[in-house]
């Protein structure tokens, strides 16, 4: 259990400097994953090192994989190929992550062998039937707390057989939970979901010599194909960039240089709505790094209006919204957020929370069913809030406090490190206060 450690942060005169921000946990999460399951070596550069993939990490060395440090975020994993986990001798321990959970999920109903994932206080909490209910249809036997709905999930593995999936939500774990068992197995599996979510999966399962097709809808992959060790350098998490994002554009007389971010089309949604809002924001450097679009991003002080936010936007940037929302109370007029009603499960109730948290400081904000609605352009006082935990909600509220009138205190900081160690230390190295 984390010591809850509180942070007041100032409000800032300006921001300043180049930097780049710790790697994106999305990938960083799948290259460990593709790399065990890979046959033979593979290094991972970049490497974020924050407790959630900290948790893939070690859920792995747990299934027999092994791992060589090479630097502070540099590591050489040794892949035993499709067949080469062996059976856990222990519980496995998915900390905050929900990645790490559903994605194993996936991996592990198809081995041949029994295991459990468990989780902590808020990753117990959080929705598993969604990705119990199509591993269970190809044949998984796994069961969960609540009526099959929570963790622990208790998994006896293998005897799947290969399946097509309709999703109703647009769910990047979901989606690579069923592609990742499908891998597997003998057959085509193909998952169709009713808005693009994040490829990251495809990319880099196709990277590692995966036999797998995305198509407009959806995607099918061929089983029992081999993958094989590869080098992957990891960009920097475009979610982690969007607290300097939207940072850059609030804080007058402020100018940032974000370096080598991953700009993947279905993660860069945030850059979208910043923009339609009326932010500065330059893509310069556009190249590409093992199989993923990075770019560097040049952002500039604007005046922001309120926008509609909704339907394909979503599933593009749904991490981002509790800092979007932060953006909105900064933008003249009213910004409405629909269809997002993924948020309600996240981490925490990150709607409820970002009402709760920026209504403490004067922001005339509304909770919607979906989404929410707020009207921007007024004062942000300074006050007091809590994190509920949640690492997006932490930082969201520090962005906040720069824009503010007076200091913002947050209780519940140490969250902050599942996605992004060094996040305070790179605010008061940027702000000037």
């Amino acid at each position: 259990m984390h010591k809850t450690v509180a942070k007041t942060v100032l409000p800032a005169k300006c921001l300043r400097g180049d930097f780049t921000v710790p790697g994106d946990k999305s990938i960083s999460h799948r290259a460990i994953m593709f790399a065990s399951l890979a046959q033979g070596e593979s290094r991972i550069r970049g490497l974020l090192r924050g407790e959630d993939c900290l948790s893939t990490l070690h859920a792995f060395q747990c299934l027999g994989i092994a791992v060589a440090e090479k630097g502070e975020d540099d590591i050489i994993i040794q892949g035993r190929g499709l067949d080469g986990l062996r059976e856990p001798d222990n519980v496995i321990d998915c900390g905050n992550s929900g990645t790490t959970m559903r994605l194993m999920s996936g991996i592990l109903a198809a081995q041949p062998f029994f295991s459990i994932l468990t989780g902590d206080q808020y990753l117990r909490k959080r929705p598993m039937g969604r990705v119990i209910g199509p591993l269970t249809a190809m044949g998984a036997g796994i069961l969960g707390r609540d009526k099959n709905s929570k963790a622990p999930l208790a998994i006896d593995g293998g005897g799947l057989t290969a399946t097509e999936y309709h999703s109703p939500i647009a769910s990047a774990q979901v989606k690579s939970a069923v592609i990742l068992a499908g891998m597997q197995i003998d057959g085509t599996t193909t998952v169709y979901e009713p808005h693009l979510s994040r490829d990251h999966s495809e990319r880099m399962l196709r990277y590692f010599g995966a036999d797998l097709e995305s198509f407009s809808g959806g995607t099918r992959v061929n089983g029992r194909v081999q993958l094989h060790g590869k080098d992957v350098d990891v960009p920097g998490d475009i979610s982690s960039a969007a607290f300097f994002l939207v940072a850059g554009l609030i804080v007058p007389d402020s100018e940032l240089l974000l370096k080598n971010v991953g700009v993947n089309p279905t993660r860069s949604g945030v850059i979208d709505i910043l923009q339609q809002m009326g932010g500065s924001i330059e893509l310069t450097n556009l190249r590409e790094l093992s199989g993923e679009p990075v770019a560097d991003l040049l952002v500039k002080s604007s005046n922001l209006q309120g926008i509609d936010i909704g339907g394909d936007l979503i599933p593009r940037a749904i991490d981002e919204f509790p800092v979007i929302s932060v953006a909105a109370a900064f933008a003249e007029g009213v910004t409405t957020i629909r269809d997002a009603r993924e948020l309600r499960v996240k981490e925490t109730d990150r709607i409820a929370a970002m009402c709760e948290c920026l209504g403490a400081l004067g922001v005339a904000i509304e909770p919607l069913e979906d989404g929410m609605r707020v009207v921007g352009g007024k004062v942000i006082n300074g006050g007091e809030v809590n994190s509920f935990g949640d690492h997006r909600i932490a930082m969201s509220m520090a962005i906040a406090a720069l824009g503010a009138a007076a200091d913002i205190k947050i209780v519940d900081t140490t969250c902050t490190q599942t996605s992004f160690p060094g996040f305070w230390e790179l605010l008061d190295q940027v702000a000037e206060v």
